[in-house]
């Protein structure tokens, strides 16, 4: 567990400081899934793979009467979320230090109940156990809450040769599309564990999935 941490600290030592800046231009979706989220006053959300935190302040401001946590296994990135916090005055982000796979929402943040949301943007495919990170964000999830996702997809409506490219330059960063996520969540929906909903846009270049906790 501490070599995660270690890997990912120093993946992004350096590129946090321009994270934002480029990722802005092929993390394509991550408004959209902002805009899908349904958030009440007093809702608890968490993202996981929180990174910069940019998202996390977007709805912070957006939804000032809701608190957000983060969490993210590079405690660079969250020492940079942390002032980008801090630099918006926002009062209602808590971030951890911490794995997909193993935090809980009491242990880890302090909480008497379940999150009402739980997101991954562009984080699942960051994540080799994404499987246990998908099994344990269910279960640190309300009955009725909802698990979103927005990440790379298939590339299917897209040139080969432009998925062959993009797939070899994420590879670079340690970045995997799932292939089985989307089969996964099917596979929990066909066993009554929550409803799957489905967005491809950009011609397979990114999804945004949504799923909805029996």
């Amino acid at each position: 567990m501490n070599d995660t941490f270690e890997k990912m600290d120093k993946m992004y030592r350096y590129q946090r400081y321009f994270y934002d800046l480029t990722r802005k231009y092929y993390l394509l979706g991550r408004d959209r899934l902002i805009d899908e989220m349904a958030i009440k006053s007093g809702d608890n959300i968490l993202e996981i793979g929180c990174g910069t935190g940019r998202n996390l302040a977007i709805l912070a401001k957006k939804y000032p009467e809701s608190n957000f946590f983060g969490l993210d296994a590079s405690a660079a990135m969250i020492e940079t979320a942390e002032g980008k916090i801090k630099s918006k005055s926002l009062s209602n982000v808590f971030l951890k230090v911490a794995l997909a796979d193993k935090f809980a929402f009491d242990a880890t943040f302090g909480l008497t109940d379940k999150f009402d949301a739980v997101f991954f943007s562009y984080s699942i495919s960051m994540i080799p156990p994404w499987r246990e990170s998908v099994d344990n964000a269910l279960e640190n999830l309300r009955s009725g809450g909802v698990l979103y996702f927005v990440d790379f997809y298939d590339q299917n409506g897209l040139p080969p040769w432009f998925g062959k490219m993009l797939t070899a330059w994420l590879r670079m960063f340690h970045v995997k599309y799932p292939a089985d996520l989307i089969p996964y969540l099917r596979i929990l929906e066909a066993q009554n564990a929550g409803k799957l909903t489905l967005f491809s846009f950009f011609k397979g270049y990114s999804f945004v999935a949504k799923f909805e906790k029996s």
